[in-house]
């Protein structure tokens, strides 16, 4: 993933979603080859000379101050998500940054995280890395992704999972939101990380194996989500929709904790009852399989 290329083509995407006509500009003149604003139109808004803001879209932010990057944003109506990036594509190609080694996603927690995962009964909950690697789960959260766990010694990972395995498409119920929404955390991971060696590894194999995933990488959307809801067809229970949280662990960085509910007196909540009793009966049994001589 080439710096320099990632900040060109995600402000060459950002530009390319917004029409004169909604940011206010004059559209007669010349006929126009691209969608979107030209980069004279977004220097224009950003306040900044044509030849600087070219430089910067070529790949140049390193010395970018934080006023530059804050009036980009506002010429591209960046959100949130998409301002962090900004500013994680500008300091990644920095002295200080690009001379750090590479590195790599945590790949365990502390035996204490554990221990908080376990206490949640009757709470799927979840540990994930940057990478979508869950490396860690309570076992209500093992039952309920017990499609992607498959047994081996590594941990499962989401967006492999829902990219290169047929039972995403029924696992997941709205499966083009959660592979868009996955993509678009690998950005901002991407982003943030740029040196992580397993995040660049997985991306590349990813665009190898998968044209669902490489044209939704090739759109450079980037999200983070705090809660929302998510839908599952567990071959079990059937059709789960949660609610999900996502806790950021302030000792464990870049580790994340998702805990999932379901409201009252729905059928996720009864389906949810019945995972928990179904997961129940698995642990005994893997017990017993476990002490049989």
């Amino acid at each position: 993933m080439d710096q320099r290329s990632q900040i060109q083509e995600f402000l060459a995407s950002r530009r390319a979603r917004i029409s004169p006509q909604s940011a206010g500009l004059p559209v007669a003149g010349r006929k126009r080859r691209v969608p979107g604003l030209r980069r004279e139109e977004v220097a224009a808004l950003a306040g900044l000379s044509v030849d600087y803001y070219i430089r910067l879209e070529r790949g140049a932010l390193t010395n970018a101050s934080d006023s530059v990057l804050e009036a980009i944003a506002r010429a591209l109506r960046l959100d949130a998500a998409e301002r962090a990036h900004l500013t994680d594509l500008a300091r990644a190609g920095r002295p200080s940054t690009a001379s750090r080694p590479r590195r790599t996603s945590p790949t365990a927690i502390a035996p204490q995280v554990q221990t908080v995962l376990d206490a949640l009964v009757g709470v799927p909950a979840l540990v994930r890395s940057p990478t979508l690697d869950l490396i860690a789960a309570n076992p209500l959260g093992r039952a309920l992704y017990s499609a992607v766990h498959t047994g081996g010694r590594t941990a499962p990972n989401l967006a492999r999972f829902t990219f290169l395995d047929p039972r995403a498409r029924d696992f997941w119920c709205d499966w083009d939101e959660a592979a868009d929404d996955l993509t678009a955390q690998l950005r901002a991971a991407a982003g943030a990380n740029p040196l992580d060696r397993s995040l660049t590894d997985l991306v590349g194999e990813l665009s190898t194996r998968s044209d669902a995933f490489r044209e939704l990488w090739a759109r450079h959307d980037v999200r983070v989500h705090g809660r929302g809801t998510k839908r599952f067809r567990h071959p079990v229970v059937g059709v789960l929709e949660l609610r999900y949280d996502l806790l950021h662990l302030a000792a464990e960085p870049g580790l994340t904790m998702i805990a999932y509910s379901a409201e009252p007196g729905t059928t996720s909540h009864d389906n949810l009852s019945l995972l928990a009793s179904w997961a129940a009966g698995e642990e005994q049994e893997a017990a017993r399989n476990q002490a049989a001589p």
